[in-house]
């Protein structure tokens, strides 16, 4: 399997986050990338550098407005008095159609969803060239076989213009955003623990690419706004966004259940290639405990995937150090044959 990382995705290092009003590190760490990178390599993934595809691709999904944002608070963080040395927005809109302000302090709380996506100096090379991983591995999927994303920082809680949940642009729907113009018929399956709300936004009035999210149920879990099931898309993409909310705790066999409705879905669609947004959080030993599936698990959930016959790319979303994080990500992508 070709696989794509680049080494300047290690620039953005988050020193905290905040959870239950404490600040605590930062799961989301360049240490994934090594266990990644050599989980993939046990499968027999043979790594390359991406290519530059350039800002025309991240623009055709997110806002100019937005990109122009990552690329310049930083430095326009640090010119304030006493400022962290990290962009943690402390106030929100109540409104997308609030007045947008000149002020760093107010487009941080404008562009950031929450305290888990800070800003530092390294994070735009990183998010940049994460998404540029994307791509390639995209460009590799339609020379061929599946491909491997290596992506860090992940992208699926990023939307159009807003970042959140560790992410800033959307690798997998940038992504699928760029097969959709060389003329393929898109579908993104979310497998993470969490519900992937900046790709549902972002493609949720849309109906020629199709999301799907199998996640844990937000009503008691991250990110709690999104991924109720009667979310199934508005206007043209009415009926073109699935969510399947599943209890905590939800185990291989529950979970392989729910992704036979998933994989039912994308036939439906007619989709002739599957962008895989994979999520190794939904372990029974990650971190975040949303769920109890197996390492077998996850070379059974891939099977299941396989068996739809599509050209598959698979790009890395969440998973956090944990001993089982690289085993996970080989036994995933040994049961895509």
């Amino acid at each position: 399997m070709r696989a794509f990382l680049d080494a300047r995705q290690g620039a953005h290092d988050p020193q905290m986050f905040m959870a239950n009003g404490q600040r605590l590190p930062n799961p989301e760490k360049p240490e994934r990338i090594p266990v990644l990178k050599a989980g993939a390599e046990a499968a027999g993934a043979v790594f390359a550098a991406p290519r530059d595809f350039g800002m025309g691709p991240l623009a055709a999904v997110h806002s100019a407005e937005y990109l122009a944002f990552l690329q310049g608070i930083h430095s326009r963080w640090l010119r304030i008095e006493g400022a962290a040395a990290e962009v943690i927005p402390n106030i929100h809109p109540d409104r997308r159609s609030a007045n947008y302000p000149k002020s760093a302090v107010g487009q941080a709380g404008w562009h950031q969803a929450d305290t888990a996506c800070p800003i530092a100096a390294g994070t735009w090379e990183a998010a940049y060239w994460s998404a540029q991983t994307a791509l390639s591995a995209a460009e590799a999927v339609l020379a061929g076989g599946p491909a491997y994303a290596l992506c860090r920082p992940p992208g699926h809680h990023a939307f159009a213009d807003l970042a959140g949940g560790f992410c800033f642009l959307n690798n997998a729907g940038i992504a699928a955003e760029w097969l959709r113009a060389q003329g393929m018929r898109p579908a993104i399956l979310d497998v993470d623990v969490h519900h992937g709300n900046g790709t549902q936004g972002i493609f949720y009035a849309r109906s020629d690419v199709l999301t799907v999210s199998l996640h844990a149920d937000p009503d008691r879990f991250y990110p709690f706004f999104w991924g109720a099931a009667q979310e199934r898309g508005e206007g043209t993409g009415l009926g073109y966004n699935l969510n399947l909310p599943l209890p905590r705790g939800t185990d291989d066999a529950d979970y392989l259940a729910a992704l036979a409705v998933a994989l039912a879905r994308i036939r439906a669609f007619g989709a002739d290639v599957v962008v895989v947004a994979l999520g190794l959080d939904a372990h029974e030993a990650d971190p975040f405990q949303g769920f109890r599936v197996t390492t077998g698990g996850f070379t059974r959930i891939a099977e299941a995937i396989a068996g739809l016959g599509l050209p598959l790319l698979v790009v890395q979303e969440g998973g956090y150090l944990q001993p089982a994080l690289g085993t996970n990500l080989t036994a995933f992508l040994q049961g895509l044959g």
